[in-house]
């Protein structure tokens, strides 16, 4: 309560790495409200960006104040829906999205489909960014990766915020992405600028990518490659 914009778990900084592709979004859509440590954090952080939360339990929100979680307002909003009835239709809207919506069971079946990985990447302009926060210990972890590398065409990176156990999934639609080199010196501005230490999520990336290289892209080097 002393510092409402702090990220507070490892795992919402972790998410943050969508600025490694994506550092200056116009739209950020988020699924899933919790206590809104995300929604206020990229509303503060990004001034230019419009940012909109969907949330399906009214209860949710119903909290936003015990939560020092901004009114709405042209900049942001919180939507009151099921983001897998949300999402189907809007195609391009957004230049950023972060999934973080689960309920008392866990990563919901229709928040973790194939339609619904594909229509989070339609939904994205190109350029765009899909970050998925998913838990390492969940069954079905394989499963959601292969249906985000699917829906995001092979480009497909992975980190890890282990404090919490989670898994952080990042797909970009965008035929050409920056090398590690690059990576690493962006990591190091944002830090700088913002204060959010990226460079070792960047590292882990890498470390992944060496065992799981993304697909059409070198296993070192500039990772760049044509539009498909």
């Amino acid at each position: 309560m002393s510092d409402p914009l702090e990220l507070d778990l490892s795992y919402t900084r972790a998410m943050m790495s969508f600025q490694l592709f994506h550092s200056d979004p116009r739209d950020i859509l988020i699924v899933g409200l919790g206590g809104g440590s995300l929604s206020k954090y990229c509303f503060h952080k990004f001034p230019l960006a419009r940012v909109t939360t969907v949330e399906i339990d009214e209860r949710v929100i119903a909290l936003r104040e015990w939560f020092v979680i901004p009114p709405d307002s042209e900049r942001f909003q919180i939507v009151h829906a099921d983001a897998a009835e949300y999402l189907p239709d809007r195609v391009g809207v957004a230049d950023v999205i972060l999934l973080d919506g689960f309920d008392a069971f866990g990563l919901p079946a229709s928040l973790s489909s194939q339609s619904f990985y594909d229509c989070c990447h339609a939904a994205l302009r190109d350029g765009g960014v899909l970050v998925a926060n998913l838990l390492n210990s969940d069954s079905q972890l394989a499963t959601y990766l292969s249906r985000i590398r699917r829906a995001c065409d092979g480009k497909l990176f992975r980190t890890v915020a282990r404090r919490e156990g989670n898994t952080i999934a990042i797909g970009v639609k965008q035929g050409t992405v920056p090398g590690w080199r690059d990576l690493y010196d962006r990591a190091e501005a944002i830090t700088a600028a913002m204060g959010l230490d990226l460079c070792r999520y960047v590292k882990k990336m890498e470390r992944q990518h060496r065992v799981e290289p993304v697909s059409g892209y070198p296993s070192s080097g500039t990772l760049a490659v044509q539009q498909d």
